[in-house]
């Protein structure tokens, strides 16, 4: 569990609220992304954040992450109102995302990645320090799987390294709550499992994620509680199987089922 978690007397995870929306809204001038959004996430938990393409699920996530501030409602974090924080601010509170498009640092290898996502770079190059923060960054690269390639540099990693690579560099911020932005795009089904066995691994370690996908049945087969949006509005909430059987839900994805 990172050093931002909360904890019982007792020393067990406690079992809040993570994370509250309530009435959100994100307005783009005369579009509006996201409509008067609300649910929460609870201590330990994978919930899946799902809906048709252009539903507004990453405008959510960077109205959360910080990225740009919503337009109306509120967003708490551990039940302190963090509207409109920027992003480095929530990093620092234990919130992390990755995103899509990787963005790694091209030129650097897979360990000063993960390191660097721990430490300004001007920390970075004094030796005792970066002696202890690259034993940090193989520990990580070993959880992700990385550990075989973390000589390397981003451009010698297949498609699934370099989500694990995003995935390291989030947790090299020690978050509580990491926001997964399409984990499952292009990867082959046994490379989702093996993504999907991360995953509930990190949860293991007290770690709370909302996970982004398109891969229906990858993500229900991972998550806790799904809340599904359409045109920007929360159109239903449940457990994977309810969610599978809502013909609302079902209507949304062109009458497939899911």
């Amino acid at each position: 569990m990172s050093s931002h978690a909360t904890q019982s007397i007792d020393g067990t995870a406690r079992t809040d609220e993570v994370l509250r929306l309530e009435n959100v809204t994100k307005r783009f001038g005369g579009v509006v992304a996201v409509d008067d959004l609300s649910f929460s996430v609870r201590e330990e938990e994978i919930l899946g954040f799902i809906g048709p393409n252009g539903a507004g699920k990453s405008t959510t996530f960077n109205c959360v992450s910080g990225a740009f501030p919503p337009t109306d409602g509120a967003i708490y974090y551990r039940d302190e109102d963090v509207t409109g924080v920027p992003q480095y601010a929530l990093v620092e509170k234990g919130l992390a995302r990755t995103y899509q498009t990787f963005r790694p640092l091209e030129d650097r290898s897979v360990l000063e990645n993960v390191s660097l996502s721990m430490v300004p770079n001007e920390l970075f190059s004094f030796d005792e320090f970066r002696t202890t923060v690259e034993d940090r960054a193989r520990e990580i690269c070993q959880q992700v799987g990385l550990s075989e390639h973390m000589h390397q540099t981003p451009d010698e990693l297949p498609h699934a390294g370099l989500l694990r690579l995003e995935v390291g560099r989030a947790i090299g911020t020690e978050p509580d709550l990491l926001l997964v932005d399409e984990p499952f795009a292009g990867l082959t089904p046994e490379e989702v499992e093996r993504t999907a066995a991360l995953f509930r691994s990190l949860r293991e370690d007290g770690m709370t994620l909302i996970v982004i996908d398109h891969n229906m049945h990858g993500l229900l087969d991972l998550v806790d509680r799904v809340v599904v949006i359409s045109f920007g509005e929360k159109i239903a909430e449940g457990s994977p199987e309810e969610i599978r059987n809502d013909p609302t839900v079902q209507e949304a994805y062109l009458g497939g089922e899911l």
